[in-house]
């Protein structure tokens, strides 16, 4: 005895991807997520910085030429707001965890608050950066 064979549905398929709008909670989880990988890798960068400034006051000297760079400056700043984005992000779902605004209405005013907050946190680091 054979098994039968299943149909397919034919259902359609998107592959334009610009058609796509995801809302903004999916937006707020996956910044969220690349604020994290950031923030990961810039944990080795700044602690390489950290230890050539900590070497001799010759290595403090070269750091403090690599950070007083335009280039660096906006790089660090990228990490700050990074930084910044991924704690308030944490805070909101350790919020969400404790059963607070898990409706989707409340849900998508979270996420605008906390894109307001980093706003606010990545301007006070451009003005600690310049």
């Amino acid at each position: 005895m054979s098994k039968p064979v299943k149909e397919r549905k034919s259902r359609p398929v998107n592959l334009d991807l610009q058609t796509i709008r995801f809302p903004i909670t999916a937006i707020a989880s996956i910044l969220h997520r690349v604020s994290g990988v950031i923030t990961f890798v810039a944990v080795g960068i700044l602690l390489w910085l950290l230890s050539t400034s900590l070497q001799s006051p010759v290595g403090f000297m070269q750091a403090t030429d690599i950070v007083n760079g335009f280039f660096v400056k906006l790089i660090l700043w990228g990490i700050l707001t990074a930084l910044a984005y991924h704690i308030v992000g944490g805070i909101r779902h350790l919020i969400m965890d404790f059963g607070y605004f898990e409706e989707l209405e409340s849900g998508a005013m979270t996420a605008k608050v906390s894109f307001v907050v980093t706003g606010v946190l990545a301007l006070l680091a451009g003005v600690l950066v310049w």
